[in-house]
């Protein structure tokens, strides 16, 4: 019996205490926590993380990290305002933001598979790099009004329907990564590489080159990230990606401790963004203070991962 119950808060603990939030904050804020609106306003917040998280769980299937997406995505808020003031063109803009995300990725990549270093090593390296990079572009400012157009702006207040544009956005990129780490050989191998690297490379798999790959789609999303926030907020300053870094591992480390073998996976992402969401949602509207968000995020993580490996020891 035991044994059952343990194994049920192993594999669905997460879960449970997910719906158990939902329904507590319903509870507690029956007039504004289930509506259509609160929800929609959920999804939005959550969606430039949800892109983070999901190309960072890419990432962490193979076991590693990307700790520079913070830097990047302010970096490409900031490369898109510049080029905005000065051409005035918004596909341009865009396009070059995607550009020096995906270089910013595949350059950690390089980093770590073509020159050796660690990457935790190399990729706070870069983390402050792209931050010092950023604040150069930017010369130390914040870029707003007339250096932001309207049409750049509009995309985050757009719908499809009753649908947010950002929300849609997180969905198409949901979906892009599910059918890469779940139905094609490059998922299979990332996560060969995961269990490990040596192994992976000896029966065949292009270890160096999908790592590289993995790393420069990291990249793409903190960039794509980094738009969807300086759209959001018709603004763009060397430091508003900061905090993506630390939330989206903690979403990928949460949706780990849903699977069997304590792998990334994409969907289990998902849920792990979205009970960051609505925990940080409902303490809003209850005016908690947000570092008791921090904490409990915090406390959390710890006691899921703890979990985790008190089965691992239990059963050896």
């Amino acid at each position: 019996m035991q044994a059952r119950v343990l194994n049920f808060v192993k594999y669905y603990g997460t879960l449970a205490c997910f719906i158990f939030l939902v329904l507590l904050f319903w509870a507690l804020l029956p007039s504004s926590f289930m509506t259509f609106r609160n929800i929609a306003n959920i999804t939005q917040q959550q969606s430039m993380l949800a892109v983070v998280a999901f190309t960072m769980t890419v990432v962490m299937a193979m076991g590693d990290f990307d700790l520079s997406v913070g830097s990047m995505a302010s970096l490409s808020g900031i490369v898109a305002a510049v080029t905005f003031h000065y051409t005035g063109s918004v596909p341009l803009g865009i396009a070059l933001a995607l550009i020096v995300g995906l270089a910013g990725g595949a350059f950690n990549g390089w980093l770590v598979s073509f020159i050796g270093i660690l990457p935790f090593v190399a990729t706070l390296g870069t983390l402050t790099i792209f931050g010092g990079v950023a604040f150069i572009v930017s010369g130390g400012k914040t870029w707003f009004g007339g250096d932001i157009p309207a049409d750049f702006s509009a995309i985050a207040k757009g719908t499809l329907g009753f649908i947010p544009n950002l929300t849609i956005i997180a969905a198409l990129v949901l979906a892009v990564i599910w059918w890469l780490l779940e139905k094609r050989v490059f998922g299979r191998h990332l996560y060969a590489m995961g269990g490990s690297a040596e192994a992976a490379r000896l029966s065949g798999v292009p270890v160096q080159s999908l790592r590289l790959s993995a790393f420069a789609i990291a990249g793409f999303g903190a960039a794509l990230a980094g738009l969807m926030y300086a759209s959001r907020v018709a603004s763009a300053n060397p430091t508003q990606g900061s905090g993506l870094m630390l939330d989206a591992i903690a979403a990928v480390f949460l949706g780990m401790t849903m699977s069997r073998h304590g792998e990334p996976r994409v969907l289990h992402t998902l849920v792990g963004v979205l009970f960051l969401g609505i925990l940080g949602n409902g303490l809003t509207q209850l005016s908690v203070d947000s570092y008791i968000r921090d904490v409990l995020v915090g406390a959390i993580i710890i006691a899921a991962v703890a979990f985790s490996s008190y089965e691992k020891l239990r059963k050896n």
